[in-house]
């Protein structure tokens, strides 16, 4: 089957399937760093032994997931030599320095004090170990926030200009990484890391409480997880809509893909919901649709002038419709999100957050859909870049290396065979130490001995009954 496919098709579904892989660890890292942060600041401010049940727990999910992270991730950096030379040879000089600064700076800092904080609590004092854990959080804030201005800036180019090689040569370092769309890519990637994490911790509770494992543990942390989609999910929203604009401006003929609007619409765009896709006749099958209501989300007017796809070569459209329909799974996941949080306020504000079952069933349910919806977003905004790898100025046809199509259909299969193998035992893995409850804190604390690494040690515990002088 893979023969039928040229060079060009089979190396980007090759680096698509190595990098949808890749995403959803970092994804999941970056959330998950961050509340182990919180959980140890807890800890460390209340002593309660809640947060350093959950704090061991979490941290060896995360130190699978970053693991796995950095593994899939190096695959990635030699697919730019093996299949797109010719891109790293015209883009290098840009894009070369970022990914080295991610790897001295962010990757370098996560690294470093991924030991002290997996193993050090007992060994370097709760201080340190509470700095080497809030260092490994921001390790990974950093590390997205240099791999979001590649990717940026390959979106939205600036900074830079066009030697005689055609080389793209740095001009103005901080135009290029603070290129127009990297504010709103980042803001929109770490907020889904969030959610992505909280959904995934809400879901592990939920999964321990419907099977009568109600510990104080899996109570806070599903209070916890819940709390953070009610309050980042609304805000994942607003800039989901901030970086749409943002997109329009810069990237018209992806919005008008993401829409489904093959034609223009002189007097006001109508907010296709759903609908099939026909490339061949350009237009949208069955659609259903709102009068006015894109001109009222893209311009804020209900008959402001849209254009459409028929403004657009032919040879510059991208596949409609792969991103109209990821489009629309990530939109309606982020607000099967919204209205998760808000189910979670309303049994919080009744005093049943904990009773609830059918919102349990729900949280497990909605465990996986961070990761959906993130490689739903992901899918829009790459697909919807073609046909260029540097917006406007490279094709991707112009910049695969000089391999013939078996040579890439072998070592996609290869990958293929090899990640859902290493890989999936990992995901198994991990899965089965979230199917492991979290410590019950209702035990006795005297006979857990001292609390080690934190300079405090239990009262002894008196028997109430016992006879004074005894």
């Amino acid at each position: 089957m893979l023969e039928a496919f040229s060079a060009e098709t089979l190396a980007r579904i090759q680096f698509a399937f190595t990098v949808s892989f890749h995403i959803v660890f970092p994804a999941f890292s970056i959330g998950l760093a961050s509340y182990l942060a919180v959980l140890n600041a807890q800890w460390l401010r209340t002593r309660d032994r809640t947060y350093l049940h959950l704090f061991d727990y979490w941290k060896k999910i995360f130190a699978v997931a970053f693991g796995m992270g950095v593994v899939s991730g190096i695959v990635m950096s030699y697919q730019f030599g093996t299949n797109w030379s010719v891109f790293s040879d015209r883009a290098g000089p840009v894009i070369g320095p970022l990914m080295a600064y991610e790897v001295l700076s962010a990757f370098f800092l996560e690294a470093g004090f991924l030991g002290i904080m997996l193993f050090g609590r007992e060994k370097v004092g709760a201080r340190l170990h509470m700095f080497a854990t809030a260092m490994v959080a921001f390790g990974t804030l950093l590390s997205a926030t240099w791999i979001l201005s590649v990717n940026s800036w390959m979106h939205t180019p600036a900074g830079y200009s066009i030697n005689e090689a055609g080389q793209f040569v740095p001009e103005d370092w901080w135009a290029i990484v603070f290129n127009p769309s990297f504010p709103y890519r980042l803001l929109h990637m770490v907020l889904a890391a969030y959610l992505t994490t909280a959904l995934v911790v809400a879901g592990a509770a939920g999964w321990h409480m419907l099977r009568d494992r109600a510990t104080a543990a899996s109570r806070k942390m599903f209070s916890m997880a819940l709390w953070m989609v009610a309050i980042t999910a609304p805000l994942q929203i607003v800039a989901g809509d901030m970086h749409g604009l943002n997109t329009l401006e810069h990237q018209p003929a992806k919005v008008m893909a993401m829409e489904g609007h093959y034609e223009s619409h002189p007097e006001g765009a109508p907010l296709i919901l759903f609908g099939i896709p026909d490339p061949d006749n350009k237009e949208i099958d069955h659609a259903i649709e709102i009068p006015g209501l894109s001109s009222l989300i893209l311009e804020h007017d209900l008959d402001a002038p849209l254009p459409g796809l028929d403004t657009v070569p032919d040879d510059e459209e991208p596949p409609v419709a792969i991103v109209f329909w990821s489009f629309r799974v990530m939109v309606a996941l982020g607000f099967a999100m919204l209205g998760l949080g808000a189910w979670s306020l309303w049994r919080r504000w009744k005093g049943t957050l904990f009773e609830g079952r059918w919102l349990q069933r729900a949280a497990v349910a909605m465990g996986p859909a961070g990761f959906v919806a993130v490689l739903a977003g992901w899918i829009t905004t790459e697909v919807g870049r073609q046909p260029f790898t540097v917006y406007g100025l490279m094709r991707t046809a112009d910049s695969l290396s000089p391999v013939e199509a078996p040579a890439v259909a072998t070592s996609l299969l290869v990958f293929i065979v090899v990640y859902f193998f290493i890989f999936g035992a990992g995901t198994v893995y991990i899965l089965r130490l979230m199917g492991k409850a979290p410590g019950d804190t209702g035990a006795d604390p005297a006979a857990e001995g001292p609390l080690r690494g934190s300079g405090i040690t239990p009262a002894p515990q008196l028997d109430p009954n016992a006879v004074p002088g005894e």
